[in-house]
């Protein structure tokens, strides 16, 4: 064993729960790191992935009890993605100075609590408010369980590993749709977030008995002033583009926070290219698969990340539908991802990352421009049948991204390289909403709307799958050969 598995072995054998589970042997703790473990920590996600997912749903609901517009409730999700966004580049650091199991337990509890807060909101400040308790929380939980993995498994093992891993969290796109829907029509938007609580308890119960402890590394200096620079230029940005075209703030305003975001992140990148001690790696970004990944992957997330807002308005609003029925019809696009779950590694494997990222973008793209052909006369089998092949070829492509920002990468860089990846998925997911909505905005206003419609959604889905095809300007410079040790195309390289 090399070391990274004698130390998860003698870390599982401490553990509590261990013992009477039988986990004394190399085999047995092989097997723990094969499935059990990234199984375990998926689940203590799922609250999290429903949270995400059923909030969609539930946005007019939300927005009838609290007496605000449906398109003023996405600075709900803005805010949440915001403070996740600004908090994650900390989340390295504290699991490498305090433990990563301890991190994640912690932040768990946190989600918790946070999540009640939001239950109890009467406005919409204090929804905000607790929102961004909730995303500090969430900072520090995914990106701390992909380290765990990350630290003790192979690298020629990941790909199966991370798909275990994101098994149960595809039971959040799957169940959170019908789930938040229900709520909201039989029940109280409220129970959106009360459902939380009863998962973080069976989560912190598993994880504390069953996860291995990972050793503490380590760590520099924390890097307070590019902690401060990045989240003053990714909350700048943010909500520059959470407020174009509204009409809320001064046009000087936004243009201000969108120089101020840039500068700030100027700033950071003069701070950061010769400090080896920044808390954002941005020598990574040289290695292809990872900038491959996390730029070019960039404008594909822009468009799977504004699709659920999107849908939630064309059904919903546009088309009057429950949020009950919504969330049964949006269920088939989670259908189709969690099928590509058990086939996406034979696929990798046949067809290596740069020809899947390459052919499958371009799949991806072309089903989110045929949501706007829905009418609300379109029979609801065809949105779903087109809704699951939606969901089918994303799921594909998430799976290929994530796999490929990690094939190149030594064990010494994982954690910043995770962090990294985790910031730049938060702040585009930001973006995308914020995007989405200024989209919608301004076709209101070319079509003379004030009040939104179905087809002023239809063209901004047309506008957002598009952008997905710019993706494929990065995987095309890929080496034919990119991450193939990782996706099992070619032998591990041997000592």
């Amino acid at each position: 064993m090399n070391r990274a598995e004698e130390v998860l072995v003698e870390d599982i054998i401490d553990e509590p729960g261990a013992e009477a589970a039988g986990i004394l042997a190399d085999d047995d703790g092989a097997a723990i790191r094969g499935w059990l473990v990234p199984a375990i920590i998926g689940s203590a996600l799922l609250m999290q992935m429903l949270n995400i997912t059923s909030i969609n749903n539930a946005l007019p609901a939300m927005a009838r009890a609290l007496h605000v517009e449906p398109l003023r409730l996405n600075v709900a999700i803005t805010m949440y993605l915001l403070a996740t966004a600004v908090f994650l580049p900390i989340s390295g650091w504290m699991a490498d100075r305090f433990g990563a199991k301890r991190i994640f337990m912690i932040s768990m509890v946190a989600f918790a609590v946070s999540s009640a807060l939001c239950g109890l909101s009467d406005n919409l400040a204090q929804l905000m408010a607790a929102r961004v308790l909730q995303g500090c929380a969430a900072a520090m939980m995914s990106p701390v369980a992909r380290l765990v993995l990350l630290r003790t498994t192979p690298k020629h093992e990941l790909v199966g590993a991370m798909a275990v891993y994101t098994m149960p969290m595809m039971l959040g796109p799957l169940l959170g749709p019908i789930l938040g829907g229900a709520i909201v029509t039989f029940v109280s938007w409220r129970w959106i977030f009360f459902v939380n609580l009863p998962l973080a308890v069976v989560g912190l119960a598993l994880v504390h008995a069953f996860v291995p402890k990972v050793e503490k590394q380590v760590v520099s200096p924390i890097d307070w002033l590019g902690i401060v620079l990045t989240g003053l230029g990714l909350a700048g940005l943010i909500f520059g583009f959470e407020n174009l075209g509204r009409d809320v703030i001064p046009p000087m305003a936004i243009a201000g926070l969108f120089a101020a975001g840039l500068a700030s992140l100027g700033l950071y990148w003069a701070h950061a290219r010769n400090n080896p001690h920044a808390i954002i790696d941005l020598s990574i970004f040289r290695i292809p698969t990872f900038r491959a990944s996390v730029v070019g992957g960039a404008f594909f997330r822009l468009t799977s990340g504004a699709s659920p807002f999107l849908l939630a308005m064309m059904l919903q609003i546009g088309f009057g539908m429950s949020a009950f029925a919504a969330g049964m019809l949006t269920f088939a696009s989670a259908v189709g991802a969690l099928l590509m779950k058990t086939t996406a590694p034979p696929i990798l494997r046949r067809f290596g990352f740069r020809g899947v990222l390459m052919v499958n973008g371009v799949l991806c793209a072309s089903t989110y421009m045929l949501y706007s052909t829905f009418r609300i006369d379109t029979p609801p089998w065809v949105m779903m049948l087109v809704l699951a092949v939606g969901g089918f070829f994303s799921s594909l492509q998430f799976t290929s991204l994530n796999g490929m920002a990690y094939a190149d990468l030594d064990q010494s860089q994982m954690g910043r390289g995770s962090t990294t990846a985790s910031i730049a998925q938060q702040f585009v997911q930001s973006v995308a909403i914020g995007l989405a909505a200024t989209l919608l905005h301004f076709i209101m206003g070319w079509r003379g709307e004030t009040h939104l419609t179905g087809g002023a959604v239809a063209p901004v889905f047309a506008i957002v799958g598009a952008t997905g095809l710019i993706s494929t300007l990065w995987y095309v410079r890929l080496p034919a050969n990119a991450g193939d040790e990782m996706n099992g195309r070619a032998p591990a390289i041997q000592a």
